[in-house]
This record gives C-alpha cells, structure tokens and sequence, in this order.
C-alpha cells in the first residue's frame, strides 16, 4: 500500500514523525508536511505566491504552505502515481464538532478526499503528546483494518483519540460531531508602538456532547470515527427558499 502522509503541526512535529514510524510497517509512505504550524488554516491554498518543497534530512519532503497545499501538491506533482490513502496526523489537540472547520489536519485529509483518494484524520485528544505512542497504534490498527477491509464507498474520516495507554481506551465508535458554543471573543493587547494587536479567542464550550457525538465518545474512553462529507448545501432550505425566490427576477 502507498500512504501519503500529512498534518498541520509541520514536519518536526512529534506526532508526524511517531504516526510516520507505525505506518511504514504497513507500506510505503510518503511524506509532505508544512515547513511551519498551520493549526487554523482550514482548507485554505496559497494562491498569492508561489510555494516550494524542500527535503529534509530524514526524507521528509515539506511545503511553505497550508495543509491543503501539502497534499494538493504531493497528489499533482511530487508523487509517482496516486497514492492508496491519505493520512493526516497526529494532531496536537482535538478536531471535534466546529473545530473540523477550521482544522489543518482535517483539511489535509479533504484534499485528498476531493482528489479522489480514501483519506482519514488523526488527532490525539488532549495536547502535549501525552500517550502519543498509543495513539499511533490505534491509528495503525484502523488503517491495517481498512486495508484488510475496505470500505466499499470514498471515505472522508475524522478521528479522536484520547490519551490513555493503549490498554485502557475502549471501542471504536462511529459518532456525528457534536457542537460548540460560539467562540471566545477576541483578545486585545498592545503592541510595544502601544497599536492595538487582536488574538483569536479559545474555542467555545462544549453545547452537544450527547451520545453519539464525537465528544461522548472521547469523554467514555473510547475512539470517536466521524464520517465526513463536503457537500454544504442546506437540502431543508431548498424548497422553502423556491417558494421564496418563486417568480424574483432583476429589474432591470
């Protein structure tokens, strides 16, 4: 099996290098991550300039880009031949509810999934790489299983992994991402010229974690495997917004 492998915390980030040792086992894989932490930058692609692709001393390849770029990239010009999946990980930190918006790590894994390719998310719970080693060990279990039995439809995959040993997390299971309060406000300091400077506030609170989100999984121990979809077309809005624009046309 040929993996591409990806995330948003670049290419020295531990939980690349730690997900990149339990996969090779099951194939081969290809690395190309951001040269820096692109942790926000959702499913954003550097148009404005060009990017470049350097090689690292371990045979990383990385990007001066997003996420996005990484694998867009890697897909339509570094690689020979399309890869079986699309691997991003592990993250520092979870992708549950809003945040799969406007994570890196998961919009790695949609860009593979808009070219075409099997693609799944990785992301230990907690920050600071506690019980990475074992997070790694589930990812490459899931992955080993999807090679041994793969689904028979595309698959976008989000997943979240608590920190806990190995012998403690329970069950896999297939959850719907739960919701947010609104985020933080902004936070605002003054830079040393006394100008007004603004930091993006915290996420919000935690509004659903009922069972069968993604939360509720993670809170019991267990793994939470969310399927993703890219289609944001509100289909309940559809008929009420016809019998609205019924008969609008431009005045001209």
């Amino acid at each position: 099996m040929k993996i591409l492998l990806s995330n948003d915390d670049g290419y020295l980030a531990p939980g690349l290098t730690t997900l990149y040792r339990a996969l090779t086992p099951l194939g081969k894989v290809a690395v190309v991550a951001p040269e820096y932490n692109c942790s926000g930058a959702s499913n954003s692609l550097t148009l404005w300039r060009p990017v470049s692709v350097f090689t690292a001393e371990n045979g990383f390849r990385y990007v001066n880009g997003t996420p996005a770029d990484c694998v867009h990239v890697a897909l339509t010009q570094l690689l020979d031949g399309k890869p079986d999946l699309v691997v991003s990980g592990m993250n520092n930190g979870q992708n549950m509810g809003e945040d799969t918006l406007y994570s890196g790590t998961v919009a790695a894994a949609a860009e593979g999934f808009l070219f075409g390719v099997p693609s799944i998310a990785f992301s230990l719970v907690n920050k600071n790489w506690a019980h990475l080693d074992s997070a790694v060990r589930i990812a490459a279990d899931i992955v080993q299983y999807w090679l041994q039995v793969p689904l028979s439809t595309h698959m976008l995959l989000n997943v979240n992994i608590p920190n806990k040993l190995y012998s403690e997390i329970g069950t896999w299971r297939v959850t719907r991402l739960g919701k947010r309060q609104p985020s933080q406000p902004v936070i605002c300091t003054r830079n040393p010229r006394g100008e007004p400077i603004y930091w993006i506030g915290a996420a919000g609170a935690v509004l659903d974690a009922s069972e069968g989100t993604d939360f509720y999984a993670v809170a019991a121990g267990d793994i939470s495997l969310t399927p993703l979809q890219l289609d944001l077309t509100d289909i309940r809005l559809i008929s009420s917004l016809k019998e609205w624009s019924k008969g609008r046309r431009c005045n001209l």
